[in-house]
């Protein structure tokens, strides 16, 4: 958290206000969260102007002037941008100083890092490189094929970034009940029919989640601090032991590939 929808929301939010703004300040008060060290980081960003954010799975990534600055929100990260009126969020670790505005990297468990790369090399990084596609960008036959190499349950393989960029707990979790699949099924005992069931519903989820700002469960907000609003329609993700929306049996918790995972018993059988 945040996943696709948060991060794609981020972007968008963002590309209303930072475009064409140049960064003439930098205050940093946690320095483990910059690649490479605050100096180097400091002298690389000062004095760069923004171009269109961009976004691959789960990283977001803003274009300066030659250079990229990547951030990965992981569990709790937020990047708000502020006038000069606006208060700083709890937690605010790195703060972006602009032309009359702010931009605030806050991050309560101070999990997440954000690294300033030759825009060239984005190619070539590491995080990035070893990203699958996106749900977006397959077909229901390349999906199925994928499918059928791996064994491994479900769930573990659709939070797999290098099997599937963009996916999380939360995501997983609200796919799989919607296409009336264990999460520890095996990936390749999926027939066509039920592959395509699966890449649909999970693009659907996600356009979804897009179009209401994402999930608010934890401290998730957009780029100009607003929560969303996709956590009211959750049909099982946080909703331990109350009654399936489908069949009226109690949501189920467990541990799923190292991960908390919900889901309908009955619902969920194959």
């Amino acid at each position: 958290m945040p996943e696709l929808p948060e991060v794609e929301t981020i972007r968008r939010t963002l590309a209303r206000h930072l475009p064409g703004r140049r960064i003439d300040g930098l205050e940093v008060r946690l320095p483990k969260l910059l690649r490479p060290e605050p100096r180097t980081f400091r002298e690389k960003v000062l004095h760069r102007i923004f171009g269109e954010p961009r976004r691959q799975g789960k990283i977001l990534i803003l274009p300066l002037d030659g250079l990229a600055l990547l951030v990965h929100f992981r569990l709790t990260g937020q990047l708000v941008f502020l006038d000069t009126c606006s208060p700083e969020p709890p937690h605010t670790h790195l703060l972006f100083f602009l032309d009359e505005a702010r931009l605030a990297y806050a991050d309560l468990r101070q999990f997440g890092w954000l690294e300033v790369i030759e825009e060239k090399e984005l190619v070539s990084h590491p995080v990035l490189s070893s990203l699958g596609p996106e749900p977006f960008s397959l077909s229901a036959e390349e999906f199925h094929q994928r499918l059928c190499r791996h064994r491994r349950g479900l769930k573990a393989l659709l939070l797999d970034q290098r099997f599937l960029a963009g996916l999380g707990n939360i995501y997983v979790d609200e796919s799989l009940f919607r296409a009336a699949l264990h999460p520890e099924r095996p990936a390749n005992t999926l027939s066509p029919e039920e592959a395509s069931n699966l890449l649909h519903v999970i693009r659907e989820v996600l356009c979804r989640a897009i179009e209401t700002g994402g999930s608010s469960v934890r401290n998730y907000v957009d780029g100009e601090g607003r929560e969303g609003s996709f956590q009211l329609e959750h049909l099982v993700y946080g909703r331990r032991g109350e009654p399936c929306p489908r069949c009226g049996s109690h949501i189920v918790y467990k541990r799923v590939a190292s991960r908390g995972t919900y889901f309908c018993p009955r619902c969920q059988k194959g």
